[in-house]
């Protein structure tokens, strides 16, 4: 991941409370590293199936959400844990659980023992709920969202990375046995994270929900623009390829792979300056957001030319951006005054639970209607999430 744009703009001003910037940073690279697996080795299922006895990868569709939806169920009851016994101990655990998931993935010589190792993976994993809530009980205010900006940050650098060197591994390794190989990433990152403190509650900062917690209203809202944008932004990712193909025939899978690749990139290079410009009016941002990706999403339907595409998907990019900085801003001041780990276990319920729901629907309206519906699908979210937004009253504190 680039440490340029990003770094300087989400952690150049001012120093967290409870963490220092190295600190800070050193809980990103763990992120970064640890979801090389994770992000990078799914979209090869296809080609990892039939080595367990599914020669056609008829279960690649399923088994590519199954560490999702058990990373939703557990993220609440890690959460909860980890505001009793440590975040710390949490996060390690997190990460242990992902090396002990991937050994067992990249051994599994049979499909049932595959799919076990990928229920072990969502459950045991769930780093990035333990990273925030590591971050949530050490920062507070435009510390907090910074440094959730930086996270995100890592998991878009992750998400075009991986892919990147899993193919580049391929010819030398096989996918499936590359978890072996990957499982040594998650360990280093533990072994890093030992080193780092446990995290104390900010000065001033309730130790549980009290007279300083944000609304409950407002954590609802949170919950549910934060359900919304995971769908509305997911549900075209699953055809994407597809409509690509259909759209430009005759185009490279280089190409393709950049077009999927480009929203990412956006973020990567102007998450640090939307941060500064948007920190103080969050609900406008995301009321853009939400207006930019239903923008972009449609822009999917109309193009047929590649200038037409890159500017579609660099809208998108751009909705994207400011919808997860805002919703960060918007997480960071809602856990002022509640317990992070509980908090963040939930968000991230409610954020894989968008992801699930947005696989199911694109799956069913492309079945029905073509790889043009999904996009159509998710530009009618985004519509309706923008009114939302508009017609809600609601200040980040």
């Amino acid at each position: 991941m680039s440490t340029g744009a990003l770094e300087r703009g989400t952690l150049a001003a001012g120093r967290p409370t409870g963490l220092d910037r190295r600190q800070v940073h050193a809980v990103a690279a763990c992120y970064f590293v640890a979801s090389f697996a994770a992000l990078g080795l799914p979209p090869y299922l296809t080609e990892i199936l039939p080595t367990l006895g599914d020669r056609e990868g008829h279960w690649a569709g399923l088994l590519y959400i199954v560490p999702t939806v058990f990373s939703a169920l557990g993220a609440p009851f890690w959460g909860r844990l980890a505001d009793r016994f440590g975040r710390k101990r949490l996060l390690l655990r997190a990460q242990l659980g992902l090396t002990v998931s991937f050994l067992l993935a990249g051994a599994a010589d049979s499909l049932a023992g595959f799919t076990v190792a990928l229920v072990l993976q969502g459950f045991l994993g769930g780093t990035f709920a333990a990273t925030n809530g590591y971050l949530g009980a050490a920062l507070r205010g435009s510390d907090l969202s910074r440094a959730l900006t930086l996270m995100q940050g890592s998991a878009r650098a992750s998400l075009v990375a991986a892919p990147i060197l899993v193919g580049a591994l391929s010819p030398w390794m096989p996918p499936h046995r590359q978890y072996l190989l990957m499982a040594v990433l998650p360990l280093a990152a533990a072994a890093l994270l030992a080193f780092l403190p446990e995290p104390e509650q900010p000065p001033g900062q309730a130790a549980a929900t009290g007279p300083a917690a944000a609304p409950a209203k407002q954590l609802r809202l949170l919950y549910l623009f934060e359900f919304a944008f995971v769908f509305a932004t997911i549900v075209s990712f699953p055809y994407l390829i597809a409509l690509v193909e259909q759209q430009l025939p005759g185009v490279s899978g280089t190409v393709s792979g950049v077009l999927f690749a480009l929203p990412h990139l956006v973020y990567l290079l102007t998450a640090g300056r939307i941060h500064h410009l948007f920190h103080h009016r969050p609900r406008t941002g995301l009321f853009a957001a939400f207006a930019l990706v239903g923008l972009g999403l449609a822009g999917h339907g109309a193009a047929h030319s590649l200038p037409a595409f890159v500017l579609a998907r660099t809208a998108l990019g751009a909705g994207l951006t400011l919808g997860l900085v805002c919703l960060s801003v918007l997480a960071a001041a809602a856990a002022e005054g509640r317990a992070p780990g509980r908090m963040f276990g939930t968000l991230e319920l409610v954020s894989k639970g968008g992801a699930v729901a947005a696989g199911a629907a694109a799956a069913l309206v492309n079945g029905a209607f073509g790889p043009t519906a999904p996009v159509l699908a998710g530009t009618a979210a985004a519509a309706l999430a923008a009114a939302l937004v508009l017609l809600t009253r609601w200040s980040p504190r």
